[in-house]
């Protein structure tokens, strides 16, 4: 029978669940610093309501890996009315954050005086462009407000993931490596497509080397806005004994001049699969590169290869 100071003795008693420890304990959950700088997604290309929505749902996806996340997505080639500017939208960060002070202020509350950058612009790029990147990096300064800029979202093991799926989506590659199940049109040679020049076909090299890895086939990189780039690396891999090739395109979306994919799959006379679009590593990634920015979490890690 139980005392009132606890249970009889010879009784169990149901003791704490000891905090876990070592190298598999659950990571604390992180949620955004009050008063963090908003995320703005640098958005290239022009604007549609697709894009926007592609947008949107890679925000959502930050979002739902920060919680308390403030963010916003601004157009490169935006309109100021259904699809805002990229500095129209850093201006109201800015402008924001100065009158929520205020109001702090005005309500008798301590808070300390906004410093250091109002938002943290991450562009929705796989690889580098310069030529964008130079464009976002104007917007920026044209705004006025304090912003930082970061990185691009590749090279990263998590975008080896997001090709490797969208080639199996198309039916280019196996789902995994453990070939339990046949794709009878799976390719034995990948191209990698992407813009941005050369810069930008040198690191694409660098996510092809990890879908290699993944799809045990030769991966190579090509530009789609260098003529003829296409159609020679796919030659050099028939060259090499690839006879079924696919084309993946090492491109988000919106950054895709329209009609560019289907002119360079014909070049090359071999299939193509669907840009990364928002696959979910897309936003894990805009994500990391906005809490790196901050040094509130560490980067993501990759899928290992299986």
């Amino acid at each position: 029978m139980s005392s009132p100071t606890g249970p009889a003795s010879g009784l169990p008693v149901r003791m704490p669940r000891p905090r876990q420890s070592g190298r598999h304990r659950r990571p604390e959950p992180v949620a955004a610093p009050e008063g963090a700088p908003a995320l703005v997604l640098a958005v290239p290309g022009a604007p549609s309501a697709a894009v926007r929505s592609l947008a949107e749902e890679v925000v959502s996806i930050a979002r739902s890996e920060l919680p308390g996340l403030e963010a916003a997505i601004g157009f490169l080639d935006g309109d100021d009315s259904e699809y805002p500017a990229l500095s129209a939208v850093l201006g109201r960060a800015a402008a924001l954050r100065v009158e929520r002070y205020e109001l702090a202020r005005a309500a008798g509350r301590e808070v300390a005086e906004p410093e250091g950058p109002a938002a943290v612009v991450v562009p929705l790029l796989a690889g580098p462009d310069s030529a964008l990147t130079d464009r976002i990096r104007q917007a920026v300064a044209d705004s006025g407000a304090a912003a930082e800029l970061t990185d691009v979202l590749g090279p990263h093991p998590l975008l080896a993931e997001a090709l490797h799926v969208r080639l199996s989506e198309a039916g280019h590659a196996r789902a995994d490596r453990a070939r339990l199940f046949t794709v009878a049109t799976a390719a034995d040679g990948i191209v990698l497509a992407t813009v941005g020049g050369q810069e930008a076909v040198q690191a694409a090299g660098i996510t092809g080397m990890l879908l290699a890895a993944r799809l045990a086939v030769p991966v190579m990189a090509a530009a789609l806005d260098q003529e003829g780039s296409v159609a020679a690396v796919a030659e050099q891999l028939r060259g090499s004994g690839s006879v079924q090739l696919a084309l993946a395109p090492y491109l988000i979306g919106p950054e895709l001049a329209e009609g560019l994919l289907d002119e360079a799959a014909k070049a090359a006379g071999c299939p193509v699969a669907e840009p990364l679009g928002a696959y979910p590593a897309v936003g894990k990634l805009v994500l990391s590169q906005y809490t790196t920015a901050l040094g509130i979490a560490p980067q993501p890690q990759g899928t290992p290869v299986r």
